[in-house]
Order: C-alpha cells, then sequence, then structure tokens
C-alpha cells in the first residue's frame, strides 16, 4: 500500500516538475520574444541620419548650402566642421549633434604616433564635441597650434591624438581615421574613442 502511494506520490512530483518546466520555458520563450520586439522597435526608431560615421561616408561642411564633398584643399581655415555623408544615397548624418566633425588641416611632419597613421594628406578629423560639457570645440590658439573649446577652456593637441592640454576635460576628443580617394576625404574607420560627454 505505502508502495503505491510512494510510485503516485513520484509520479505526482514527475508531472508537477514537468508542468514547471513547461511554463519555465513558456516564460522563457515570452520574455525572449518581448525582449526582441523591444529591440526590433529600438533599431526601427532609429533615423540613418542618427547613424554615427561609417567607413566610407564623405565629409560635407556643415554650413555649405549644397552637399558638395570636402578635400584637403578646402581645410584652410584653423579648422572645418562637417557632417558625414552616405556616398550613395547622398544622406547627410546630421540627425545628431554628436556626428560632428572637425577637421584641421597640419603639417604632416609634426603629426605624432597614431595621428600620423589616421590623417590624410595632413587632415586630423576628431568629434566636435568637448567630453567635458558637451559644448563645440570651435576656438584655435594660434601660437600653440591647439584646439580649445570655447566653454570652459579645455585644450586639446590635434598633432597628438587630440590629447588634452590643459583644462577641466577629462578626456580628449574621439579620433576619426581618414583616407582619400579621387581627392575626397573620406571616413576610414568609425571613431576610435567614446564621443560626447565624458561620464563624472
Amino acid at each position: 500500500m505505502s508502495d503505491a502511494r510512494e510510485g503516485s506520490s513520484s509520479g505526482a512530483e514527475r508531472s508537477c516538475w514537468a508542468q514547471a518546466s513547461r511554463r519555465d520555458v513558456l516564460a522563457a520563450v515570452a520574455a525572449f520574444g518581448a525582449n526582441a520586439a523591444v529591440n526590433a522597435a529600438v533599431a526601427s526608431a532609429a533615423e540613418p541620419a542618427d547613424e554615427r560615421p561609417k567607413e566610407g561616408d564623405y565629409l560635407v561642411a556643415i554650413d555649405a548650402t549644397n552637399a558638395d564633398t570636402l578635400s584637403p584643399k578646402h581645410i584652410m581655415e584653423p579648422q572645418v566642421i562637417a557632417w558625414p555623408m552616405d556616398p550613395t544615397t547622398k544622406l547627410v548624418r546630421n540627425g545628431s549633434r554628436l556626428n560632428k566633425v572637425l577637421l584641421v588641416r597640419l603639417n604632416p611632419a609634426t603629426l605624432v604616433g597614431p595621428t600620423r597613421e589616421r590623417a590624410a594628406d595632413g587632415v586630423v578629423a576628431y568629434s566636435a564635441i568637448c567630453p567635458h560639457a558637451g559644448c563645440e570645440v570651435r576656438g584655435w590658439v594660434d601660437e600653440l597650434k591647439i584646439l580649445e573649446c570655447p566653454c570652459h577652456n579645455s585644450r586639446y593637441n590635434p598633432r597628438e591624438g587630440a590629447a588634452i592640454v590643459d583644462g577641466p576635460t577629462t578626456r580628449g576628443l574621439a579620433a576619426l581615421p581618414l583616407r582619400i580617394v579621387e581627392d575626397k576625404l573620406v571616413v576610414a574607420r568609425p571613431f576610435v574613442g567614446r564621443v560626447g560627454i565624458a561620464p563624472t
């Protein structure tokens, strides 16, 4: 009699475990499906114009009235602010201010280390957004040949990977490697380093 009860009890336990397992599997599948749906919604919500510069993108002046691509000869001022542009669709990636690219033309012989490899005919490219407070780095200290953020006077050396020279910033500017294709400045690789405000 007790053997029958024990057998019945074991069968009931197995049945409970089987039901629990099915519930766990169904819950996991439901959670996975919900997560996939959220990820798909986020991906579909992202606009192509918000996407960071991609390999092969051209660069166009931010204040240009047309989408003429920039070449090294166009970088005459201390610096030029540009947007990346998809070469096939001509879509300018101006949906996020984090896509602003700061271009500076320097003597190639003065470039140090990886900066020389990332440059194209002396033109170096960096994120135009200061990591300190998110202002645009538009200042230029001519006697030192360095970049300066006008908000809090963070300074960066464009010859040495936009390394910090002075100021409250805790991180250099992210670099954007370039190459030249048919006399046009082209993005060689995505940003090297984090773009935007540094975490405190």
